[in-house]
């Protein structure tokens, strides 16, 4: 068995994929795409090290402990020099996430002619005419080359240094005069690029499971003469004491949506250290929050918050409040509840020294089979 490292790209932002979910973190059943098609590969073969280059690291690590997560760069070359930086294996073998269902026999091929090359190849023979420009071509010279694609690690390593970007591994080791061995690739071992794309694998769909989280906060009073809160400015003749405008509704359902895709909570995400987050409306951070659980999956069923103090009265803004959060989040006005109380003049709200809200929200997989 020879020393091998496997490397998976996924920090890319699916732009072309032209959905909120980027295409690594659609699901089939619970599983996230980048997790299947890394355990796809790495089932049946007992690599060195297994690496996943993410822009999401710290929460991709929730899900798997025995891969490593390495932070992606501004590009494909950035991103694999990063992975490669922790790779002394002899070989290194790199893919991208989104091919999800690359047979084991294609990865048998890759490894039983490691011995051939510097780097072996995956490549598909093109059936149709080819033009490039307006000159026919001869489509038997042409390749379409795949990943994954194994190469020597410390050649590729030299033939990525360099300041020419290069789309693959294949084309950075010829370069440096690197010998390339091609092997057949597999029309299984397509890649998803574009939502349509999805049509074309045979995936299961995701789990229809929902997902409960919640969230608290509480602002005290300082000087002022309004609130920010739900959204909107309450007329009062306090404002609340906080670094950003201590809309203490928005934080508390930020930590509901981001605690039920088990996300890191406002606190991590916009801490109150961070001078750039001094005076924000809060609104931002919500449409931040709400990016984020779309952007890893997740679509939100409803939300549901609580607002407890003895003074401003709620009631008169509840329906502007649910409106302006709904618009926020891109949700139906249905989909979003406040309700007021009081503490009954008990303890810090019961004194009027501010004010406390419970938050909770529902989501569910994004389901990509209704596209």
């Amino acid at each position: 068995m020879i020393d091998i490292s496997l490397v998976m790209l996924g920090a890319g932002s699916s732009t072309r994929f032209g959905l909120a979910t980027k295409k690594q973190w659609l699901r089939t059943g619970d599983t996230p795409l980048w997790l299947k098609a890394t355990k796809n590969i790495s089932s049946n073969y007992n690599f060195k090290e297994i690496i996943v280059v993410s822009n999401e690291c710290e929460y991709m690590s929730k899900f798997d402990s025995n891969i490593k997560f390495i932070q992606g760069g501004a590009t494909r070359q950035d991103s694999l020099k990063n992975a490669l930086n922790h790779i002394n294996s002899d070989y290194v073998m790199v893919s991208d996430i989104a091919r999800i269902d690359i047979p084991q026999s294609l990865i048998k091929r890759l490894i039983d002619d490691a011995n051939l090359a510097d780097c072996i190849v995956p490549v598909l023979k093109v059936s149709d005419t080819a033009v490039y420009g307006d000159s026919y071509i001869n489509r038997d010279e042409l390749k379409r080359i795949q990943t994954p694609q194994l190469s020597k690690t410390k050649l590729l390593k030299q033939a990525l240094n360099s300041d020419k970007i290069y789309t693959d591994d294949s084309s950075a080791i010829a370069a440096i005069g690197g010998k390339v061995w091609y092997v057949s690739g597999d029309e299984r071992a397509r890649k998803l690029t574009y939502k349509d794309d999805l049509k074309l694998i045979n995936l299961k769909p995701p789990s229809s499971d929902i997902f409960c989280g919640n969230g608290f906060d509480v602002h005290a009073f300082c000087d002022g003469d309004y609130l920010s809160l739900g959204g909107i400015k309450v007329p009062f003749n306090k404002a609340f004491k906080a670094h950003s405008d201590g809309d203490v509704a928005i934080h508390a359902l930020c930590d509901a949506i981001l605690g039920a895709a088990s996300a890191p909570d406002i606190g991590q995400l916009f801490p109150d250290n961070d001078m750039k987050f001094k005076g924000i409306d809060s609104k931002i951070l919500l449409e931040r929050s709400v990016e984020f659980v779309r952007s890893v999956g997740f679509d939100i069923v409803n939300v549901d918050l609580t607002i407890i103090c003895e003074q401003p009265k709620i009631s008169p803004y509840k329906d502007e409040m649910a409106k302006i959060l709904a618009d926020v989040m891109k949700l139906s006005r249905f989909r979003v509840n406040i309700k007021a109380t009081t503490s009954e003049k008990l303890g810090f709200t019961g004194r009027g020294e501010g004010v406390a809200v419970i938050a909770n929200a529902n989501l569910k997989y994004f389901d990509w089979t209704r596209l």
